[in-house]
């Protein structure tokens, strides 16, 4: 079910730079990703060269060590080595930038190792041959995921609670200049209903249950992938994952994760 796109000021100006890798607008899904049958590649081109972070051989190094901890989608290993993580995070930590590990953004939140970003986006996409639609990403935070899934997806609506986060990541990804990508700043329990039906949600940030209302804007045969608590504590938490059909929303859950708790408002 397709929908007008709402407006909202927000919206990141569109741009020729950024461009989705995977499969653009009106191509096919096949023609434009490397070897999906046979594994992931690098994309074809201009031998690597260069050096520092700016380097595509520091994201390759990345995506294959990611390759090497199990991660075999194709078109989410080339979405991470499309994207430049340390210019995402503070100057200081720029030098652990490419390790696969989660570092503090401010605020009392992270940003996600990339093996769990690869992780969550993988189960995403799971049973997608091509390009993913309309996507809701609950909690922007410095706007990294936000970025990898604009490769991934046609239309990406992110929602962060905290104005400081959402005015940083705003200013991460203007450079980048991607027309598909909407940030919001809201309270992400309660979604987006404006951009809904979504073919799929994803979440930086776990509570008890589901909220409702993320169910209800899952659009039928989308799939919504987030931490939930398991137990008593925020620290009991393992991703599930959710996909609605014609009979109702099946479940799965999957392996322990750790996040930031879900809250309610904005600040």
């Amino acid at each position: 079910m397709n929908r007008a796109r709402p407006s909202f000021p927000a919206r990141l100006d569109l741009g020729p730079t950024g461009h989705p890798i995977g499969t653009a607008r009106g191509a096919s899904p096949a023609a434009s990703r490397p070897d999906v049958q046979g594994g992931w590649q690098w994309p074809s081109g201009p031998p690597v060269r260069g050096l520092g972070l700016d380097s595509a051989a520091v994201r390759r190094q990345l995506v294959l060590n990611l390759e090497r901890q199990g991660l075999s989608d194709p078109v989410v290993l080339a979405a991470l080595g499309a994207v430049e993580r340390h210019r995402f995070v503070d100057s200081a930590l720029v030098n652990q930038a490419y390790e696969d590990t989660s570092l503090p953004i401010g605020l009392a939140q992270t940003i996600s190792k990339p093996s769990v970003v690869g992780r969550m986006l993988a189960l995403l996409r799971q049973g997608c041959d091509g390009r993913l639609g309309r996507v809701l990403e609950i909690g922007t935070g410095c706007g990294y995921q936000a970025a990898v899934l604009s490769h991934l997806a046609t239309e990406v609506y992110s929602i962060e609670r905290l104005r400081a986060l959402h005015d940083r990541a705003r200013q991460n990804l203007r450079h980048l200049k991607l027309g598909h990508v909407h940030l919001l700043f809201g309270d992400g329990r309660a979604g987006y209903a404006r951009g809904a039906p979504y073919a799929g949600i994803i979440a930086a940030a776990g509570g008890e249950a589901l909220p409702q209302a993320w169910l209800e804007q899952l659009d039928l045969g989308g799939r919504l992938v987030a931490p939930v608590q398991t137990g008593v504590g925020a620290a009991t938490q393992a991703l599930v994952v959710v996909e609605r059909t014609r009979s109702g929303f099946q479940r799965s859950l999957f392996e322990a994760v750790h996040f930031v708790p879900l809250k309610s408002g904005t600040d």
